[in-house]
């Protein structure tokens, strides 16, 4: 007989803000995705290095809005989403993917497509609030599909 294991609703809430989060990013809603999080929470696009790092509502605010203008289509597809409750986040794996009409990160547009499977790790604040984001990614492999 298979045992099915119940997630708790804390579990629950935080991986459905974590989807509700990337539905808004699908949707290309800035304001829905930042009201999700602490503005004055810290994201980290870790291949960028030091320069990846800086508030939500600022840093992440802007970097999320010129991928959205530099690839209109833009689009993400979640693969899986799992909760560490030792460390109370979320970590999502998601496929992004879309193709690029306007220079972006200093990359001219060749109208080329990329698709690149990231990770996000989401933790929670007191308010249920997202206030850290880490992103991974394979950046050269990103860049190769913009440039080649």
């Amino acid at each position: 007989m298979k045992t099915k294991t119940k997630e708790s609703v804390d579990v629950l809430s935080k991986k459905g803000t974590c989807i509700e989060f990337f539905s808004a990013y699908q949707n290309m809603d800035i304001e829905r995705m930042m009201q999700l999080c602490d503005p004055t929470g810290e994201v980290h696009f870790e291949p960028l290095g030091e320069a990846g790092k800086g508030k939500i509502g600022e840093f992440g605010k802007n970097l999320w809005l010129a991928l959205m203008d530099a690839f209109p289509n833009l689009d993400n597809t979640v693969i899986k989403a799992e909760m560490n409750e030792a460390q109370d986040t979320v970590t999502c794996t998601v496929s992004i993917f879309g193709t690029q009409e306007k220079e972006f990160a200093g990359i001219p547009s060749k109208g080329n497509r990329f698709e690149s499977d990231h990770v996000f790790i989401f933790r929670f604040n007191e308010n249920e609030q997202v206030d850290s984001i880490n992103i991974r990614w394979d950046h050269e492999r990103f860049v190769q599909q913009l440039t080649a």
